[in-house]
């Protein structure tokens, strides 16, 4: 098996079938050797590991860190402390990040699922076509130094072709290009903001109201300004536009 990942996207996908037939497997293993039924208590133990990887899994394979990060700095950029609350800011980008790997989950859905839930591929081979959807969507957002650099860590052979590389070295190099992309663009979100700070607090020191925090009057400024450049679209808009190599 490639990846728990891919794993669990597979027995999410047969679940709700097994869930209506009661006298069919939840899992089955079809080898050699003919098919391999799972006793249910394996099965439980299964797919409750799999159910606490999926936070881990959704951070390390898709492009929710990238969002949340983003949203987060632009919620520090405006001074905002608790508005959008964090709930709030992580249903946010849960629902951009199924909007964005949409494409993603299609392809795995169409060449791997269907396949296999039609005895025309076995597990194995299954996973295999389901992994390559992922790994080109990592593969499109991962930086080639980040890449050489988890490869040096690993002590693999930088010459090693991306396609080739394991997966458990694609994931942290993906995550790495994930978080410098996310503070580029919120370097970017924090400029704006910082100039209407340091013109605020300048006005207030020249007219000698240095005992007035600057706070009080550019937050409503910055929040006029946000919303009169119709902000929200626009940060949904570019951080669609930075995942590029989605197809």
């Amino acid at each position: 098996m490639r990846s728990l990942i891919l794993i669990s996207i597979l027995l999410f996908a047969v679940l709700p079938g097994a869930a209506v037939a009661g006298d069919v497997p939840l899992l089955t293993i079809t080898g050699s050797e003919g098919q391999q039924d799972y006793s249910v208590k394996l099965q439980i133990l299964l797919l409750m590991t799999l159910l606490g990887l999926l936070p881990s899994m959704l951070l390390l394979m898709t492009s929710f860190t990238r969002i949340i990060i983003v949203l987060g700095i632009l919620r520090q950029a405006i001074g905002l402390q608790g508005s959008p609350p964090n709930r709030l800011l992580i249903a946010i980008a849960l629902s951009m990040t199924m909007l964005l790997m949409k494409p993603v989950w299609q392809d795995i859905y169409q060449n791997a699922f269907i396949p296999y839930d039609e005895d025309q591929l076995t597990l194995v081979q299954a996973l295999a076509r389901a992994e390559q959807p992922i790994r080109k969507f990592m593969l499109a957002q991962t930086r080639k130094a980040d890449l050489d650099l988890m490869l040096r860590v690993a002590a693999e052979p930088r010459t090693t072709a991306a396609q080739e590389v394991n997966f458990f070295i694609l994931m942290p190099a993906f995550v790495l290009s994930e978080l410098k992309t996310a503070f580029q663009i919120g370097f970017m979100l924090f400029i704006p903001f910082l100039v209407i700070d340091m013109v605020v607090a300048t006005v207030l020191m020249s007219m000698g109201m240095m005992m007035l925090s600057p706070a009080i009057i550019s937050l409503p400024i910055k929040l006029m300004v946000f919303v009169l450049a119709d902000g929200w679209s626009m940060i949904v808009n570019t951080l669609s536009m930075s995942f590029g190599g989605l197809s």
